[in-house]
């Protein structure tokens, strides 16, 4: 079927959207998210697939799990490793969804898990095809000798305030370090990754009590001209969207971090209602990210 919707003007495109093509995206489909973006009136759809080279340390009372969320593999060490990405499969289906919706931008895209820690493999890979959208992101936090998923790490321990603040704080941090250490992406996604796990344990997270760290972050980001994200599948705190434009953030994206195709541009009126209150608006390019008014 070949699609000729009308867009419909205010809603912006979704720079964040992952398919079968990254390991974690069983349900995903990238025909199914081209579908959901022209029946939302998106102007464009970015498949950022995972690149997670982080070899997470897991615990054998959850390694079950892991394999029933996750394609790849654990080593005999306990470390799950992701599966190679498939560069040329997926470049096929990007150009197959771009026959099929012509009226739909649809941007290839990475989203690199720690690029600064494997900045070898970041530059060949980033080399194999033509990137539009590149999202930096932590997914990993070093415990005692071992990495760990945060997902896993944070919910599977009961965590008193002093440790949730330490983790809260090396998170933040290490953005600071791949920010500063590393120009291979230029979205930095989910500020607020960490809080998804605070709030799955049933507990609030209130980001005026680290609002230094979060601002280092942020002015570390400003600093280097990239964008921050405002990813839409927790909402983001409108104080951290303050806090960026404090610290002279230029640019804005906005990512559903959708893992199948009807999540694809959730809770985009919500976000942009904000972000627009905030003093972030689109260009008359609807492509474009949106900038400060």
């Amino acid at each position: 079927m070949n699609d000729s919707s009308p867009a419909v003007v205010g809603l912006p495109g979704d720079d964040h959207v992952h398919t079968e093509f990254s390991y974690d995206a069983e349900r995903g489909s990238m025909l199914a998210a081209c579908q959901q973006a022209v029946d939302l009136g998106l102007p464009s759809i970015a498949f950022t697939e995972h690149i997670d080279r982080t070899p997470w340390h897991v615990p054998p009372e959850f390694q079950s799990k892991f394999d029933d969320m996750f394609r790849g593999g654990i080593d005999h060490h306990h470390c799950f490793h992701a599966p190679e990405f498939d560069v040329d499969g997926y470049f096929e289906m990007v150009e197959r969804c771009r026959r099929r919706y012509p009226s739909l931008r649809i941007l290839a895209g990475l989203e690199l898990g720690e690029p600064h820690w494997f900045p070898e493999h970041t530059t060949e890979l980033l080399g194999s095809g033509q990137f539009d959208r590149v999202l930096g992101s932590i997914h990993s936090v070093k415990v005692a000798d071992h990495y760990r998923l945060i997902d896993e790490w944070f919910r599977s321990e009961a965590l008193v305030e002093a440790a949730e603040d330490a983790a809260v704080h090396q998170y933040l941090a290490e953005a600071v370090a791949m920010i500063k250490a590393n120009d291979d992406f230029e979205v930095f996604a989910h500020i607020d990754y960490l809080t998804r796990q605070i709030v799955a344990t049933g507990r609030s997270h209130d980001p005026r009590r680290y609002e230094e760290s979060y601002r280092e972050t942020l002015r570390a980001l400003a600093g280097s001209e990239r964008v921050l994200e405002i990813n839409t599948r927790v909402p983001l705190d409108p104080i951290i969207v303050m806090w960026w434009h404090d610290m002279g953030g230029g640019a804005i994206s906005f990512g559903s971090d959708a893992h199948e195709g009807p999540k694809v541009g959730h809770g985009f009126e919500a976000a942009a209602a904000m972000a627009e209150s905030i003093g972030y608006g689109p260009r008359p390019d609807r492509l474009d990210f949106w900038h400060r008014a």
